[in-house]
């Protein structure tokens, strides 16, 4: 080792004054872009309210570790819209269970599938569980995440609940989009966008009458000419009677309900494209259905394989139907879900290629190729993310700080709060707002932008929503005033 510098030696070494000048101009520039960084940080969650938000935004603040107040506060803030729900996922599964015994149905005794009557060998009738604690516990445990271990990820579990519970909805989907409403509108929710599949039936049928080529205009032309169009008055008869029959049970005009098209992305490329295209088809045939949205496990082999093709096909549909809305589940997905190379683009291609106006999930953003251009690409665009907290913590096991809400806010990315499967995951919206405040440490304003946000980037029509933003502003002033001094 080297002996130290002394005298005339260490002063030679010594840096010069223009160098230390230099150093410390660059030491203070690092201070100053760190302290940017985190008033910006901090701008996102904790904004200074404004003279008629002070009083809330106080109140948010006294309740942050108060949970019996906290919940209730949340609970009467108005909401706007939740933008992200499943309608067979949304319903609780004591009412499944409830519909599924009015009819006769039966289930499994060793996989707890429900199945139409008459029952047969290994099978139960639903009406067993009301008088059968441990059956009825099976069935609740089954068809949902009642019993799941908490912070245990529950990704297999979640999705097979949909092929358990599905027999109980056959005569009953409109009487359970009416318990999905009246828990909307006791939360202060003005609109919901409700995800189903219209006539899945029709559209598998189609799709193997007809020989898929990649050549997609001439797919759509084949398509067509096959009978597609067919199906439009089909699905409008059934979307009439879904709404009637809701309207039996929950008359009230409020919340506000329009629906987005499921398509299966676990199923045949020629399937696929025949669900695209009726969506788009339905989108100009009816205004009840605003949107189309790619449904099941996005880490699906076959959803692997096909993404980049799915993508295409919607951009292709997308220059066709120009008025067609399309939001998009990408990047629900993790490390150890799928290979590494699939987490690295998805969301990039929803955004740019599909041209997605909102991503579902999103949470894999991380792990995309330069993360944080992508975000400033999705808030230049204005492309919102829906973000359901429970959903992620229970099927991904991402939370708390490791979830990019603070992320997306941090970036100037739009977000609304969503609940998923709020039967499945037995939650609600409320629950989700209570979670960016508890973990996450969000402020009253960046609430209230998240709820004005949801109800921006719906799609409803122009003219609707600025009724319902406008009908908000007059719920917030009414809330806020509560809190006045």
């Amino acid at each position: 080792m080297p002996a130290p510098a002394t005298g005339p030696a260490r002063r030679a070494a010594a840096p010069l004054p223009h160098v230390r000048r230099q150093r410390a101009l660059a030491a203070l520039l690092v201070t100053a872009l760190a302290l940017f960084a985190a008033l910006l940080a901090a701008a996102t969650t904790a904004s200074p309210a404004r003279a008629d938000e002070a009083g809330a935004a106080r109140a948010l603040e006294r309740f942050r570790d108060r949970p019996a107040q906290l919940n209730p506060f949340l609970r009467a803030l108005p909401k706007g819209a939740d933008l992200h729900m499943h309608l067979s996922g949304a319903i609780y599964a004591e009412d499944l269970l409830r519909f599924g015994a009015r009819d006769g149905s039966c289930a499994d005794t060793v996989t707890f599938v429900a199945s139409v009557a008459p029952c047969g060998p290994g099978q139960r009738p639903l009406t067993d569980a009301y008088a059968d604690n441990g059956f009825q516990t099976q069935l609740m445990n089954a068809w949902s995440l009642k019993s799941f271990p908490p912070g245990m990820p529950g990704h297999d579990h979640f999705f097979a609940t949909f092929g358990k519970f599905g027999a109980t909805l056959n005569t009953s989907y409109g009487e359970g989009l009416a318990t999905v409403a009246r828990r909307a509108r006791s939360q202060n929710i003005q609109y919901l966008e409700v995800l189903t599949t219209p006539r899945s039936g029709d559209t598998r049928a189609l799709s193997e009458a007809v020989q898929f080529t990649r050549d997609l205009p001439r797919l759509r032309e084949r398509m067509l000419a096959a009978g597609l169009r067919d199906i439009l008055p089909r699905a409008r008869a059934e979307l009439d009677a879904l709404v009637a029959q809701e309207a039996r049970f929950d008359p009230a005009p409020d919340p506000l309900v329009r629906y987005s098209v499921q398509i299966s992305r676990a199923t045949p490329p020629a399937r696929v494209f025949a669900q695209l295209l009726l969506a788009f088809e339905l989108m100009a045939d009816d205004p009840r259905w605003v949107s189309l949205n790619l449904v099941q496990p996005e880490d699906d082999v076959v959803a692997l394989r096909d993404y980049r093709l799915h993508m295409r096909m919607i951009r292709y549909l997308r220059g066709l139907y120009p008025k067609g809305h399309v939001t998009l589940h990408a990047g629900e997905l993790v490390p150890g879900l799928a290979p590494p190379a699939d987490l690295r683009f998805h969301i990039r291609a929803a955004v740019e290629v599909a041209g997605a106006e909102r991503i579902g999930h999103g949470v894999g953003i991380r792990w995309e190729r330069d993360p944080v251009g992508l975000a400033r690409r999705m808030a230049r665009r204005d492309v919102l993310v829906e973000v359901p907290l429970t959903s992620n913590a229970q099927i991904l096991g991402v939370s708390g700080r490791r979830h990019p809400l603070r992320f997306y806010l941090r970036h100037r990315v739009p977000v609304a709060l969503a609940t998923d499967d709020e039967g499945v995951s037995r939650t609600d919206l409320t629950e989700q707002y209570e979670q960016a405040v508890r973990d996450h440490g969000l402020g009253y304003r960046a609430l209230k932008r998240m709820a004005i946000d949801s109800l921006r980037h719906s799609f409803a029509a122009p003219a609707t929503k600025r009724r319902l933003l406008r009908e908000q502003a007059r719920r917030f002033k009414a809330f806020e005033a509560r809190y006045e001094r």
